[in-house]
């Protein structure tokens, strides 16, 4: 048995110091962390208890799991290893290509309803007679 506890089901208002003293009726808690959203900050509603000994962490299991905390039935056992994530695939919140990894113009075959964006309208103004660099005339 391993000294390290997931606590599952927290209410979103817990934080490390209140799952600390929940658990430090059972023995010597070395650590007690709630996991916490990165942008907001916010609860996930998990954590882990990391206990003295394994005799400590089994009695903390057995009389916590199931126990009322802030009106929500707490979720206590042993914590797993975490299992390794595929690597990402997909790129998010720009325009990156997957093969180099760079941006460019162009990439993944897109087009505005609205025409060429205003880095090209000099040239594309040129090419059709128009010295202004303005795709749409004036007539």
């Amino acid at each position: 048995m391993g000294t390290k506890l997931y606590v599952g089901n927290l209410p979103y208002g817990v934080r490390d110091h209140d799952l600390q003293q929940s658990f430090a009726q059972f023995g010597n808690v070395l650590s007690a962390k709630v996991m916490v959203e990165r942008d907001t900050g916010r609860s996930k509603g998990f954590g882990f208890v990391e206990m003295g000994s394994d005799s400590e962490a089994q009695t903390a299991i057995q009389r916590m799991n199931g126990q009322p905390l802030g009106g929500r039935s707490l979720v206590v056992n042993e914590a797993r290893p975490m299992e390794a994530r595929a690597p990402r695939t997909q790129f998010y919140g720009g325009s990156l290509s997957p093969s180099n990894g760079h941006a460019g113009r162009n990439e993944g075959n897109f087009r505005s309803p609205y025409g060429i964006g205003p880095r090209n309208r000099s040239s594309q103004g040129n090419e059709q007679g128009n010295p202004s660099g303005n795709r749409f005339r004036n007539s």
